[in-house]
């Protein structure tokens, strides 16, 4: 009788669709959640990047140096309505071109005894001080502050940090923050004759 009836438990097949699940779903549910939260992730950059093009354009219009403040609010506004608690940091460079967008200040990179060019501005290397305030800067903050004038090229920047939506942080140790970075670079409208420029001169350090 007992071999009979452990021969039927073998054969019993009730219950196993059961524990397969039990070893899937684990697994299925991280990735669900990962996608969940990549796909929200892109989306939420996606509506920055738009709003930031949109409020980028209008800035660059004559006559919108008052209403900057309300379209960073614009922004933020549109944000919120995707995320709770976001934190917001804006910045406006100008240039006078669109080649110096984004770049570091120039600088004369030079051979110091034995060492080769670096590519960095050190050792007393001179560089032109483009906006004036007394340091060598790199690229996102490099430029005058502010939306600048008629032609002058302005890089709009928005970056914006908001709690993660799903608790990913404790299941793949991702941050528990989310950051999101949009800019823009447009030249603005040319309502007058692009006013020159001041440069200064240093030296770094």
């Amino acid at each position: 009788m007992m071999r009979a009836f452990t021969a039927r438990l073998r054969a019993n097949q009730r219950g196993s669709t059961l524990i397969e699940f039990a070893f899937v779903a684990p697994t299925l549910s991280l990735l669900l959640l990962a996608s969940f939260d990549f796909s929200y992730g892109q989306y939420v950059g996606a509506i920055l990047q738009g709003e930031v093009q949109k409020s980028g354009r209008d800035a660059a219009l004559e006559g919108s140096t008052g209403a900057l403040a309300s379209l960073d609010g614009r922004v933020r506004t549109r944000v919120d309505t995707l995320v709770e608690d976001a934190n917001y940091t804006i910045t406006r460079k100008n240039v006078a071109s669109f080649e110096r967008a984004g770049q570091a200040e120039p600088f004369a990179d030079a051979v110091h005894g034995a060492n080769p060019l670096d590519g960095l501005c050190n050792q007393g290397e001179a560089y032109t001080d483009e906006n004036n305030n007394g340091r060598f800067d790199l690229g996102p903050d490099a430029g005058s502050d502010g939306q600048g004038g008629a032609r002058d090229i302005t890089v709009y920047t928005v970056q914006v940090s908001y709690p993660r939506l799903f608790p990913l942080n404790g299941l793949l140790g991702l941050p528990t923050t989310v950051t999101q970075t949009a800019t823009t670079i447009l030249r603005n409208q040319p309502f007058g004759q692009q006013a020159s420029r001041t440069l200064g001169t240093g030296n770094c350090t």
